[in-house]
């Protein structure tokens, strides 16, 4: 579903200022966390920005979530567990162009989170969150649909071509990079780490 960008920003700003108030988070104290100013939170929170991946990362880091909820609603029992690509949130980023749609049935309990992307050419996206804001380490496999995707992981570089899949956990550096002329489509599997020690697959972790 193609949202218009000022309604979507709308919808960000109310999803980050309720998980700000659900922490009992200061603006100070998440600006801390995330190293976000001040004044950067409060435009996003008041709809008044329209902020990065990059920037959206890290807010979603100190609040101990996923990007990807900051995308959905709340979850609820009765919400539909079934998601129709018609009505499937898509948001552009508006610094490096790379789109991402949220798969995953809005507000349905669930462990797994699914976001497809399609980086554009020579594009490259990098998040350097901390992962001390997230209760439980974050697993996430990436699948390459079409194309060919750079993956630096820490100090690690993974090289991705279509079928390629890749297993991490979300507790280092992460840049995506597509070094080629066409885009590069890939799906992006993510869930709370049971093997960390004392976690398990925790639906409030992700969204």
């Amino acid at each position: 579903m193609e949202i218009e960008s000022s309604t979507l920003d709308l919808r960000l700003a109310q999803r980050v200022r309720e998980l700000r108030a659900q922490r009992g988070l200061t603006l100070h104290a998440l600006a801390e966390r995330t190293g976000v100013s001040r004044s950067m939170i409060s435009l996003v929170e008041r709809g008044e920005s329209s902020p990065t991946a990059a920037v959206l990362d890290k807010l979603a880091g100190g609040l101990g979530v996923t990007l990807a909820s900051l995308f959905a609603p709340p979850e609820r029992q009765d919400a539909s567990p079934v998601a129709r690509r018609a009505e499937q949130t898509t948001w552009r980023d508006p610094e490096s162009g790379y789109v991402r749609r949220n798969l995953s049935p809005p507000g349905h309990p669930s462990p797994i989170e699914l976001v497809e992307v399609e980086l554009p050419p020579g594009t490259r996206v990098a998040y350097d969150t901390p992962a001390m804001g997230r209760a439980v380490p974050i697993a996430q496999q990436i699948w390459i649909l079409a194309g060919r995707l750079q993956l630096r992981v820490g100090d690690a570089l993974h090289v991705l071509d279509t079928g390629d899949c890749l297993a991490m956990r979300l507790d280092a550096s992460v840049t995506f990079h597509n070094p080629t002329d066409e885009p590069v489509r890939y799906v992006v599997a993510l869930a709370a780490d049971a093997g960390a020690a004392g976690g398990r697959p925790n639906r409030s972790i992700g969204g």
